[in-house]
């Protein structure tokens, strides 16, 4: 019976912080899609390879995510077991699915007109919220969530400061795909969410939480349960420390 209750709690436990992380891939996916792409905007990471290979090509994003993830899960196989393949491989799958039907389906238009400042600042906040939850409860949106997370374990930084550092990159790119000033925008954009992502991963809340920085915090009950699980399975997998 007590087996049984534990194996209960913990389905639980799981399942609140799998509808956590898709809340969080859902805001990424609109954010990346609404005001990103509609504007002009690029982005860093792997989002901002597949925005420019839209750019540049047509390609969807939705698709280039994933042809640029798959190399760096088969290497999370390898070095981190396949329970964090398939937790990883979940949030990038939802990402894809979530932008596509975006892309297919959203008659929503949220052009702003060249007045590229506005976008700037909502893509950075709501790309920040919706990455920042993501890694707080333990996913990944995409290869480079992984690899940043490695970094700034390795290096001890903050992991907004990696995605900052990581996305200059590809930031550089887009000077050959996009005009300076939405280049420039873009930067700012990155620049917020790398802010937003610090503090969502690191926000104190009510009870005591393990994040995925490994700083101990105070969250609210159901919630503190998922990623106290998280934290934990996290911890002996990738310890993987962490949105603009």
């Amino acid at each position: 019976m007590k087996r049984t209750s534990l194996t209960l709690q913990h389905v639980k436990t799981e399942a609140i912080k799998f509808a956590i992380m898709l809340l969080g891939t859902f805001i990424l996916a609109f954010a990346y899609y609404h005001i990103n792409f509609q504007n002009h905007l690029s982005e860093g990471g792997f989002v901002g390879l597949a925005l420019l290979g839209k750019y540049a090509t047509g390609l969807s994003p939705a698709i280039g995510m994933l042809l640029l993830d798959i190399p760096v899960m088969i290497l999370a196989w390898f070095l981190k077991g396949w329970k964090f393949m398939i937790q990883a491989l979940l949030g990038v799958a939802a990402f894809s699915l979530f932008y596509d039907g975006f892309e297919r389906y959203s008659t929503l238009v949220m052009s702003f007109n060249g007045n590229l400042w506005i976008p700037a600042v909502l893509s950075g906040i709501l790309t920040g919220v919706g990455a920042g939850i993501v890694l707080r409860f333990g996913g990944a949106t995409g290869g480079d969530d992984i690899l940043a997370v490695l970094v700034s374990r390795w290096k001890g930084w903050k992991l907004g400061t990696v995605f900052f550092v990581s996305d200059a990159f590809v930031l550089g790119l887009s000077l050959f795909f996009l005009p300076v000033k939405e280049t420039l925008y873009t930067i700012l954009a990155v620049w917020i969410a790398s802010k937003v992502i610090t503090y969502v991963v690191s926000v104190p809340a009510r009870g005591t939480v393990v994040t995925t920085s490994a700083v101990k915090l105070p969250m609210p009950s159901a919630a503190a349960k998922a990623v106290n699980a998280a934290a934990v399975s996290q911890r002996t997998t990738v310890a993987r420390g962490v949105s603009h």
